[in-house]
């Protein structure tokens, strides 16, 4: 028990003392910020100067409606368009033409530039066109069956007029008391934990695997073993390079709950037109049951650690250098790979038959679990769940003991998969 205590403790500070953890554990929430909001922020910077685009109209209906903007400037002209490309030069940057009456002939519009439209400008011409064409035809409508003009007017309003149903969801308990939940908030929180469970478990888990091959094809294993037990030395590695894993994650959640909490404050004082339905949304943040997803995911963390890094751990062993782990680590990869579908798959069907079954496999359970409890999930089957992956956690561990200490002496010969299922047998 002595010297298991001194490998977690090697491991651990050795580890955690490095200034790449320390870096990464400061910068990464920082990328991820960066990851999620830079595109959205470069996607809303706008070009210095409007571009111009000729509107050719022949029917005099629709090129008025086409309002400028500080992105794009529409110039009326009744010149043709090989004449406008030849003399419009570099500032011209497109042309839309009308030849028909839109009502009759929906397609009687195009749009040419040397480059290819943007999404935007061509949505907003048609949205607008389509507007235009949709008055046009209850104008219509209106001089040909005599309708009352105020009739007229009441249902141009209602057609042109955005009415949003917004469903608000309310769940209850066993005491029949309700509470207001968010679907959007709940999928966030589930999307967020599977990557943050997909990413860690598969770091820290090939951590284990390369630090295995790296004392192995260094020899210091040898030394170790002669002081060791290989079971101890090899849970001491797993069971430090974990500890780093929940401390990186500690670190995290402080930062996350400090920025919260000042993002609360700041929204609250600030006086914001806007802040009202931001505090609504922090609201329902707060109103999920974070002290169950907490305990769930330390659960669900632990035991899915424990079990790929044992697993990784049995590839470190086979292999005497880290070109030689890409053949066993490539199933594990697409098992990992598979659970994280699954989640995202669960996402939408927290409760069907695919998530159901694969939060309770325990190669598949830390992801697909952790993503339906946000959304409810009966005690039953979280202590179900929680029973079988800590089950199968002691299988799994006692069968890598049984390899890893067959296969950290071994060198010049990579094993098959038959081979290591033969070392399990050995005494």
């Amino acid at each position: 028990m002595k010297a298991l205590k001194l490998i977690i403790q090697r491991e651990y500070l050795t580890r955690i003392k490095k200034k790449s953890f320390l870096i990464l554990t400061i910068l990464m929430p920082a990328i991820f910020i960066g990851v999620i909001f830079l595109p959205i922020w470069l996607s809303g910077i706008k070009d210095s100067e409007a571009k111009h685009i000729a509107v050719i109209d022949p029917t005099g209906k629709y090129a008025s409606h086409l309002q400028s903007s500080d992105e794009y400037k529409f110039d009326i002209t009744d010149h043709n368009p090989g004449h406008l490309v030849s003399e419009g030069g570099s500032e011209l940057y497109g042309i839309l033409q009308v030849t028909d009456d839109l009502s009759v002939n929906p397609k009687a519009i195009t749009f040419y530039s040397e480059k290819q439209a943007p999404i935007g400008l061509l949505s907003y011409i048609n949205s607008t066109l389509s507007e235009v064409v949709k008055s046009e035809k209850l104008s219509t409508l209106s001089s040909r069956d005599n309708i009352d003009p105020k009739v007229l007017t009441e249902i141009r309003e209602i057609t042109q007029s955005r009415n949003n149903v917004s469903v608000t969801t309310m769940r209850w308990d066993e005491n029949g008391a309700e509470k207001e939940t968010s679907t959007a908030i709940a999928s966030g929180i589930g999307g967020v934990i599977t990557l943050l469970m997909y990413m860690f478990i598969l770091m820290y888990g090939a951590m284990v695997m390369n630090g295995v091959v790296e004392e192995k094809s260094n020899r210091i294993v040898e030394v170790l073993i002669s002081s060791v037990r290989p079971f101890d030395l090899m849970m001491g590695k797993i069971i430090g390079i974990g500890l780093v894993g929940l401390t990186q994650l500690l670190i995290w959640a402080v930062l996350l709950g400090v920025v919260s909490a000042s993002a609360g404050t700041w929204l609250t004082s600030s006086g914001m037109s806007d802040a009202a339905p931001m505090l609504t949304n922090m609201e329902l943040l707060f109103s999920v049951n974070w002290i169950e997803i907490l305990i769930c995911f330390l659960l669900f963390f632990v035991g899915g650690y424990l079990i790929y890094a044992s697993i990784f751990a049995i590839i470190g062993a086979a292999v005497d250098n880290a070109q030689d782990t890409q053949q066993f680590v490539m199933p594990v990869t697409l098992i990992f790979i598979f659970a994280l579908y699954v989640g995202i798959y669960s996402i939408q069907n927290p409760d069907g038959p695919l998530a159901f079954w694969c939060s309770l496999i325990p190669i598949t359970s830390p992801i697909v679990m952790m993503v339906r409890i946000p959304f409810g999930v009966p005690l039953w089957q979280e202590v179900l769940s929680v029973a079988i992956l800590y089950i199968s956690i002691v299988l799994v561990v006692k069968f890598a003991a049984k390899i890893y200490r067959v296969g950290i002496l071994m060198y010049g010969k990579k094993p098959s998969m038959k081979e290591i299922i033969k070392w399990f047998s050995y005494k």
